[in-house]
């Protein structure tokens, strides 16, 4: 390996594998081994490694090695993506392409814990909040989190730590996106809480469930009136979780106003490519009431020793660094760079835009659903179909959201 690294200066490896012979030779003088040979023997199990050498080929020069994984990456056939379920084709303005995905500046956003540093990375994430409490009707939302299934495996959680409840059933509808289901029972199982799926018009709340988890829109498309629901779920002491779509609630009315405990979904719409399944920013918002049990990271605002406006991280008990017996979770994580994008995006189009796109959508889901009927000659049961205009779920509406957006 040390041959390889120092036999040309324009090779490769010698460009992107980090220490030289001299930081190496540090390395394992305090290490008190005597080669990297030794260090992986005494580091990788004998089990897992490979039993013969590694087929390189000699030294080859940076330029030449790229333009080979240039060609290798143009035999990937990109097609369009019709699998829905949370994951939509969009398109990324240029402008938040260059400088925000393509800007080295913003590669390591994920946690800015030097705020002294990091005003502008700050307040990028402060944006994304707002958007998120704009568009669910919450008082409070995180800086991000892994993707939709982790966040409603988080929010699960949430409902556990603050409900009164002794019960450990939690109910999922099974119009969620199948994903996110299975996200939901893997993490419940080691924590010993019953996941039971079915129709969320069925569920029988005298089983006495410490939460519930609903879809909006549906993983289908429908569109429900989730208010009667959610009032027999809190008669029975039941907190309602909902995954919303954010470009949805554009137009419907926001789940903090229905009823819904906590919002949580996906932001990859919001112009972040599709990217071969992720990643992408999730979000969580919640009532006040909960702010120090909601999982992530959360950008406050503040003041600095002179007086003016600052921004900082705050509640950080939840932070596997501060206090780990009492993180509200060890397991989440942000999707900073590319909450960043979903939140400029929003800014990029303003409320206007952005309802302007929902309503695109729409009328695209309409024209499809007719055009499967005058094919197939059968009716189709799709939210798609519903009449936003008259639903009584629109945002802004007589019985919708009197809220203005505040991007």
């Amino acid at each position: 390996m040390e041959n390889l690294l120092n036999s040309n200066s324009q090779a490769f490896a010698a460009r992107h594998i980090g220490p030289d012979h001299d930081e190496t030779r540090e390395m394992l003088k305090a290490l008190k081994l005597s080669s990297l040979e030794e260090l992986v023997e005494k580091t990788i199990p004998a089990s897992i490694r490979l039993k013969r050498g590694l087929q390189m080929r000699p030294p080859v020069e940076e330029y030449r090695m790229l333009r080979e994984l240039f060609e290798m990456g143009q035999k990937n056939q990109v097609f369009r993506s019709y699998i829905g379920m949370g994951y939509n084709n969009c398109i990324t303005p240029p402008v938040i392409q260059r400088n925000i995905l393509e800007n080295p500046g913003w590669y390591t956003q994920y946690t800015p814990y030097q705020a002294e540093i990091s005003q502008g990375r700050l307040e990028a994430l402060l944006n994304f909040q707002t958007m998120i409490m704009d568009l669910t009707g919450f008082d409070i939302a995180n800086a991000s989190l892994l993707d939709e299934g982790t966040a409603a495996a988080e929010a699960m959680t949430l409902c556990q730590r603050v409900s009164k409840s002794d019960s450990m059933l939690f109910f999922v509808s099974d119009e969620c996106h199948p994903q996110t289901i299975d996200v939901v029972r893997t993490r419940a199982e080691p924590l010993g809480i019953e996941v039971v799926v079915g129709p969320h018009d069925k569920f029988d709340f005298k089983k006495s469930a410490f939460g519930c988890l609903i879809q909006y829109p549906t993983t289908y498309g429908n569109v429900y009136d989730y208010r009667e629901f959610t009032q027999r779920a809190h008669q029975a002491g039941c907190l309602v979780v909902a995954a919303c779509d954010p470009l949805a609630l554009a137009l419907l009315m926001p789940p903090g106003e229905w009823g819904a405990d906590v919002a949580v979904g996906s932001t990859q719409r919001f112009g972040v490519p599709l990217g071969y399944g992720g990643p992408h920013a999730a979000y969580m918002a919640t009532k006040s009431d909960f702010k120090r049990q909601i999982p992530g990271r959360l950008v406050g605002v503040s003041k600095d020793t002179l007086g003016r406006p600052a921004l900082r991280l705050a509640l950080q008990t939840r932070e596997q660094h501060i206090r780990r017996d009492k993180a509200s979770s060890n397991i989440c994580t942000a999707q900073v760079l590319l909450a960043v994008m979903a939140s400029m995006y929003a800014v990029y189009h303003g409320p206007e835009g952005l309802k302007k796109i929902a309503q695109r959508t729409r009328r695209l889901g309409h024209f499809r659903a007719a055009a499967r009927i005058q094919r197939d000659g059968d009716s189709v049961e799709t939210g798609l179909r519903t009449d936003l205009d008259a639903h009584p779920l629109q945002r802004g509406g007589e019985k919708g959201s009197e809220a203005a957006h505040s991007l």
